[in-house]
């Protein structure tokens, strides 16, 4: 009963470190994102701004997606750490791409548009969930 029991916790300094890793990831991210993009997400949240809380909540999905998969594939931290980067910059070059196509997107996000809100949203899980599937072959 014990060496069982020892057995399902051999995996819990492994869960513990990609875990936490996961979270400062994530927390990184949602800093950057928000510190690189001309309109504050947080303070537009804090505004009650749904339109911003949508798109600023589709983008974290689309970067976590493709996390998710990466721990699952990553032969170590640092090769996940790779693909988090990746991950981030696809992020980043959606958000861009849909700027161009979109005049005033953050203006339209600050002015609470649903639609440019649902749009931002939709495209960076749709990028999370194919960069996810690249990842993970």
């Amino acid at each position: 009963m014990l060496a069982s029991v020892l057995d399902y916790l051999s995996g819990l300094p492994a869960f513990a470190i990609y875990f936490i890793l996961s979270l400062a990831l994530l927390g990184a991210f949602a800093f950057t994102f928000s510190w690189l993009t001309p309109h504050r997400e947080w303070q537009l949240i804090r505004n009650n701004v749904p339109a911003a809380a949508l798109a600023f909540g589709g983008t974290l999905l689309g970067f976590v997606l493709p996390l998710a998969s990466a721990m699952r594939v990553s032969v170590s931290a640092l090769d996940y750490l790779l693909w988090a980067l990746i991950a981030a910059v696809a992020q980043l070059v959606t958000f861009v791409v849909l700027r161009l196509l979109v005049p005033g997107l953050p203006q339209r996000l600050s002015n609470n548009e649903m639609a440019s809100g649902i749009l931002v949203a939709t495209m960076s899980v749709s990028i999370g969930v194919l960069n996810a599937a690249a990842i993970s072959g």
